[in-house]
């Protein structure tokens, strides 16, 4: 429930997407999802939530708004406030950079950083897996203790995925400063997806994290660059690339990822908690073709 200051202006979207995405080039999925057949005219203005939604999904509880994330760090006496974005399942490599976030605060001096683990809820791509399943899959993290449930706080951030790249990333980082966060972790291609026309990635892996050293209104947030992480074949677990010893080294991309656990397949051990892998390999069981040869609808969480 809430009051609407409604201003309404022409919805030009070709100039929307071009400024947006910097490319009008078919294909680009949230285009084709939310704007291609859209009106001609937006709605928007001031809103006062008197009320907020409920959806009855298991969910709601995953659901703070800004003011109940700043309240419950306050509860937890943070004195820092790391937040982590993301639209897959955790494995090894994300808890590595969380955790190594974390030890730097340490030495830094903060006594008591607390992560924000604030994976995406609006619209994601076919291929991504279903935020219901998302969140069991985040559960089972914390549940195997690969993150402390007494430093990690685990909310949805409601905004659907642009797949925009630099431009995108702007809002990422600055709605959670919002939400109580002043460090941002940020890596290789944040928000960024392959060109859907071209065989190349649409944006620069470096330019969104160029783009918040820079953009204004992020003073009050410190961008945290992080090291890529990968599986090192010598210690069977998730470690950061040493590009001395490359061979040692094997990258295990998210389509990699999903290709296992849709054939049933394990992942190297150590790439992600037991747990966590059974939740990924139970929700693409329920895709599975059904007895009359129709794939089944995905089974909520």
């Amino acid at each position: 429930m809430n009051i609407f200051s409604i201003e309404i202006y022409k919805h030009n979207k070709e100039e929307r997407i071009a400024r947006t995405w910097g490319t009008t080039a078919p294909g680009l999925p949230y285009v084709e999802e939310a704007i291609t057949n859209a009106g001609n005219w937006l709605i928007g203005g001031d809103l006062e939530v008197i009320k907020p939604i409920k959806y009855h999904d298991g969910l709601d509880r995953f659901r703070m708004s800004p003011a109940e994330l700043r309240e419950e760090f306050k509860r937890r006496n943070a004195d820092a406030v790391f937040a982590f974005q993301l639209r897959n399942p955790v494995h090894n490599g994300h808890a590595l950079l969380m955790t190594d976030t974390r030890r730097r605060l340490l030495e830094m001096g903060y006594k008591n950083p607390v992560l924000l683990l604030h994976p995406l809820g609006g619209y994601t791509k076919a291929d991504d897996v279903p935020l219901s399943w998302r969140m069991k899959q985040h559960e089972k993290v914390l549940e195997d203790g690969v993150l402390d449930p007494e430093t990690t706080v685990v909310s949805i951030f409601p905004s659907p995925m642009h797949y925009a790249g630099p431009t995108e990333v702007q809002w990422h980082a600055k709605a959670r400063i919002n939400a109580g966060a002043n460090f941002y972790i940020v890596g290789r291609d944040p928000a960024g997806m392959s060109h859907p026309v071209e065989k190349r990635d649409l944006y620069d892996a470096d330019h969104g994290k160029k783009v918040l050293s820079m953009a204004p209104g992020l003073e009050r947030l410190n961008i945290l660059p992080f090291k890529v992480a990968a599986y090192d074949k010598t210690q069977g677990k998730m470690a950061f690339f040493d590009p001395s010893r490359s061979q040692d080294f094997l990258f295990i991309s998210g389509t990699k990822m999903r290709a296992l656990a849709k054939s049933g397949e394990n992942p190297p051990d150590g790439f992600m908690c037991p747990g966590g892998w059974k939740v990924l390999v139970e929700y693409y069981d329920s895709l599975a073709p059904t007895g009359n040869g129709k794939v089944a609808k995905p089974v909520p969480a």
